[in-house]
């Protein structure tokens, strides 16, 4: 959660770089062993937890919130009206912990930014006895939250892409520009996997299947980690399947649902990505708030995967313990309930862990045990980000030049203002590449692509709310929308051009007229008239549809704006209703957090294309898929569903989840996982099933070919799907356990080949342990979840096996080009 924060932020006077007096008794800063870089991190920790009194102890699990100035000076605390205000001068002789956030809560340009954020860690170290600077976080779910950088496209854009190499190098991307200016920790990636599409936070998500959303948080979190920064999975665990999509709601699922769907992507990731701090979740799950959860963030998480990170708390999380869940009768008990479950840092600022579980620890209620334990991690983590070291500098690369490398913090903010960018010609590269391949047509009736050149359609219409509207392709935590909102008046800080600015470069032949016609949630139907006039002098109509993000009910889409219903917001599917009755062919464009029900649409449109808040480059991406100048390569992480009231559904459901005889609900969506269509065709064949039957500790292997049969480049995506007939448990009629893209120029063709753990085959049976049972299995490969292309029927025999989370969790793919043939 990030707060409200409408309320402007509360500063002191820019404090003096001067360092303060340490304590009686003061340690010199740059002694010890904890600052020798020869010992291990856990033996640095060791001896400087041994030598720390408890407050000390204390001070190092907590966060304060902050703004960077924008003058230079040091940050300054950032209030809200769910904290109270913090001393820095009474907290930061016994140390400070963490700084949330110094470049994502005020505009502050990046150069000046990272010179505040200098100051303040060198006044930080200087204040404490050990010298030890404080970890700066940030978010970073669409690239980083700050003034100028690069607005990425939103996670559900990753899922579509089904690619999550290029994931992994925006993330990559992401995480040098935040360790430039000095931040250490990403808030990201988001790891809940969707279960209910009317939930606001569908956007952060990558999808509704847990092996794509583990796949690609993977990479993510290995791209994030390779530029030094600490990753953080989030939400642990549950968040997504909060009754009826409401934020904060009770989850209600059982023990097998959590296993097999909710935590295996965090499975994944703890074993595979080098993660290195997780997030509790906000919500309850059979009555037990995540937070206060000991099996799920010390059980499960560290005892069972081997998790040696740390454990932060969600915004405000612990105090909920108390205030929402009801848990606990005081903010020391809800700290106490934490820390013992196994969480290691209060954030976004000093609340239950700093006097309330002091007065806990005074009376005996909470043992020095859980401290030593908690802040060890966090120490540990802090020689890992060489924060210990006895060189350690408090500027960050981006000033090292402007400081003379000397360590001392004296730039010239002025002189320095604009010398730093965010937002690179390389960044809107990579965010374009990202943005492209996310892009999915969902139907075409052949009036796509458009001609670009000579020949382009004379005349056309472009309408809708989002047709000429800058902030339409960001996300709720892009920071021109989660903290620019709150600044009227400051600059966007990058480019964002509209899908008419795109469509008028991309189509320079064409006459563009436009119109709004309604806004995103009105009411008002008086624009319509102009739209559909437009809409019948024109030889085409792009209108462009979806959502508008924001916090807390200011949008429709994002952390807060959870939807009733996915019919589209506003009266937008009545001006759509409108354009169609026209008679001119219309595109539909969606530039939304979540997919909705289009209505007529599915059936009458002449074509559909779908982005998800596609970041700063994302309408000169649709712009090109429109033309063809990019084929479109996108799947569909979620369904789009062809009735507004069948949620929650997925294509995971077992069989009495589909559509039925025995309820007069049709969940079925008019689009399914998985799908997106491409501007060429693609003929399957060849499948050899080169071994069928194996051991429930074997694997079976399998080939096809893929053939692009159309005049045009384009890409496959072959998702293999496992059916399990009968099993000993109820089970999803089909769940994704593989994929690969293939890039084919006309005529091209790839061998696909695949080797399937009977690991994959687990599920978790009825004892509440993860088996493999021997029986009959159907691996489909299929072009989306309902279009199953090729069938490899196989057999497992030999005795029930029960697996643990040392299984295999991938199928092994290759891919080889074959000559081009007639």
């Amino acid at each position: 959660m990030t707060a409200n924060i409408d309320n402007a932020g509360v500063r002191k006077a820019a404090g003096t770089t001067d360092s303060v007096a340490p304590g009686a008794g003061a340690t010199d800063r740059r002694t010890g062993p904890w600052h020798d870089p020869a010992l291990t991190s856990e033996a640095r920790a060791d001896a400087l937890i041994d030598a720390m009194t408890l407050q000390e102890k204390t001070s190092q699990l907590v966060g304060v919130w902050v703004g960077a100035s924008d003058e230079g000076g040091e940050v300054a605390p950032f209030q809200h009206d769910m904290e109270e205000a913090v001393d820095l001068d009474e907290l930061l002789p016994h140390g400070l912990g963490q700084l949330t956030r110094p470049f994502g809560t005020a505009p502050v340009d990046p150069a000046v930014g990272a010179l505040s954020l200098s100051r303040t860690q060198e006044r930080i170290a200087g204040a404490n006895r050990f010298g030890i600077p404080a970890l700066a976080h940030e978010e970073c779910l669409a690239g980083f939250a700050a003034w100028g950088a690069t607005a990425y496209p939103v996670p559900l854009s990753w899922g579509a892409t089904f690619h999550p190499e290029l994931i992994g190098e925006m993330a990559a991307a992401i995480g040098r520009d935040m360790r430039s200016v000095g931040v250490h920790q990403g808030l990201a990636p988001v790891l809940d996997v969707v279960r209910d599409t009317r939930w606001g936070r569908v956007e952060e998500t990558i999808g509704e299947d847990p092996y794509l959303v583990g796949t690609v948080a993977t990479a993510y979190v290995r791209g994030l980690e390779s530029a030094g920064v600490v990753a953080t999975l989030k939400h642990f665990a549950g968040y997504s399947a909060s009754r009826a999509g409401r934020n904060l709601a009770p989850v209600g699922m059982g023990a097998r649902e959590r296993a097999d769907i909710i935590l295996t992507p965090f499975e994944m990731a703890v074993r595979e990505s080098g993660v290195r701090s997780v997030m509790h979740a906000y919500t309850d799950t059979d009555g037990i708030p995540s937070a206060a959860d000991g099996q799920l963030l010390t059980g499960l998480l560290r005892d069972t995967w081997g998790f040696d990170g740390t454990v932060v708390a969600d915004y405000f999380g612990i105090a909920f313990l108390k205030t929402l869940h009801g848990v606990a009768g005081t903010f020391g008990e809800a700290a106490g309930a934490a820390l013992g479950a196994g969480v290691d840092v209060e954030l976004p600022t000093v609340k239950t862990f700093g006097r309330p579980l002091a007065e806990a620890l005074a009376q005996g209620l909470v043992s020095e045990a859980l401290v030593d334990r908690a802040v060890r991690r966090v120490l540990v983590q802090k020689a890992q980000l060489g924060l210990l070291d006895a060189d350690w500098r408090p500027e960050p690369p981006v000033l090292a030049a402007a400081t003379g490398g000397n360590g001392s913090v004296d730039g010239n903010s002025q002189a320095l203002r604009g010398t730093v960018r965010l937002d690179t010609d390389e960044n809107r590269a990579l965010a374009r590449r990202v943005a492209e391949q996310a892009v999915v047509l969902l139907r075409n009736d052949g009036t796509l692509p458009l001609t670009a050149g000579a020949g382009a359609p004379a005349r056309i219409a472009l309408v809708g709310p989002n047709a000429d509207t800058p902030t339409a392709v960001l996300g709720c935590y892009a920071f021109p929308v989660h903290v620019g909102g709150q600044h009227p008046g400051t600059p966007l800080g990058i480019e964002l051009p509209t899908l008419r600015q795109a469509c008028a470069a991309e189509f320079p032949h064409s006459e563009l007229v436009t119109a709004r016609g309604a806004d995103i949630d009105g009411t008002a139907t008086d624009g319509f008239g102009e739209a559909v006039e437009l809409a019948r002098g024109a030889d085409l109509v792009i209108v462009a549809l979806g959502d508008r993000a924001g916090l807390f009910g200011r949008g429709t889409s994002g952390e807060g704006c959870d939807a009733e219903d996915l019919a589209l917001p506003g009266v937008q599917r009545q001006l759509l209703d409108a354009l169609l009755d026209t008679g001119t062919p219309v595109v539909v464009t969606l530039l939304a957090g979540r997919p909705y029900a289009l209505g007529r649409a599915v059936d009458e449109a002449a074509a559909i294309v779908q982005s998800f808040f596609p970041g700063e480059e994302g309408t000169t991406a649709i712009a090109s898929v429109l033309s063809g100048r990019t084929a479109p390569s996108g799947r569909l992480p979620v369904g789009v569903p062809r009735h507004p009231g069948s949620q929650p559904s997925t294509y995971l459901a077992a069989r009495l989840g589909h559509v039925s005889d025995v309820s007069s609900v049709d969940p079925a969506p008019a689009f399914a996982f998985g799908h997106g269509l491409t501007y060429t065709a693609f003929a399957w064949g060849d499948l050899v099933v080169e071994r069928g039957r194996a051991t429930t500790e074997g694997e079976f292997t399998f080939s096809c070919t893929v053939r692009n049969t159309g005049a045009r480049e384009g890409t496959e995506v072959v998702q293999v799907y496992l059916h399990d007939p009968v099993a000993s448990v109820v089970q999803p009629v089909q769940r994704l356990i593989g994929y690969v893209r293939l890039d084919l120029g006309p005529g091209q063709a790839a061998r696909v080949r695949a080797t399937v753990p009977a690991d994959l085959a687990s599920f978790t049976g009825r004892d509440g342990h993860r088996i493999v049972e021997p029986g009959d299995l159907e691996l489909r490969l299929s072009a989306s979840s309902d279009d199953p292309r090729l069938t490899a029927r196989v057999t497992l025999t030999g005795p029930v096996r029960t697996v643990d989370h040392t299984r295999r969790l991938h199928m092994g793919i290759t891919t080889e080009l074959l000559a081009d043939t007639p």
